[in-house]
């Protein structure tokens, strides 16, 4: 499996206990698989790394976007990383998960409501490697600078999610949504 990780610099031995304890999937070094979405979300001057994970042997988890997907990132968003696996995939948790959870935990929105809207826009998908027996099976290839990048696609993409994301919370909020 060919996967991608972009950050400040070459990273040649991740270190999975770098990571912050409540991300999507808890602690852990994050790659994505999609080449396109690493270059789209970079910033300038970053480094894009490239890797190659032999599966062989280990514990992978495979996560869907649904309910159990959404109650284990908000169970990571607070420290309570309940998975055992060596290699955690699904899809990444969009950026409003913070408000929408915070909207959900005050009892704003019911669990169905905030799942909803956590489902809206394009899905991505990450892979967090958990265990030193997966970092030791995940091999460098390469590295590449990137000194410029065009945002146009990316600010569209972001733009027509923010738009759609505020429809539907409204829509939620004044229980107009449609069976």
């Amino acid at each position: 499996m060919i996967l991608y990780h972009t950050g400040g610099q070459e990273i040649r031995d991740p270190d999975i206990h770098l990571g912050r304890k409540n991300a999507d999937f808890g602690w852990g070094f994050y790659l994505t698989p999609d080449r396109a979405f690493t270059y789209r979300w970079a910033r300038e001057n970053a480094v894009v790394n490239e890797y190659e994970l032999d599966e062989s042997g280990l514990d992978i988890y495979r996560f869907q976007r649904n309910v159990d997907w959404f109650q284990y990132i908000y169970n990571n968003r607070h420290a309570k990383d309940g998975l055992t696996a060596d290699v955690v995939i699904g899809p990444i948790a969009n950026d409003t998960i913070f408000d929408t959870l915070g909207i959900m935990t005050s009892g704003y929105l019911k669990l169905e409501d905030a799942l909803k809207l956590l489902m809206i826009g394009p899905e991505y998908t990450q892979i967090a490697i958990k265990t030193v027996k997966a970092a030791k099976q995940l091999r460098w290839i390469r590295s590449e600078r990137i000194e410029r990048m065009d945002k146009t696609a990316l600010q569209a993409e972001q733009d027509a999610y923010q738009e759609r994301f505020a429809m539907e919370l409204e829509k939620v909020l004044q229980g107009t949504e449609e069976p």
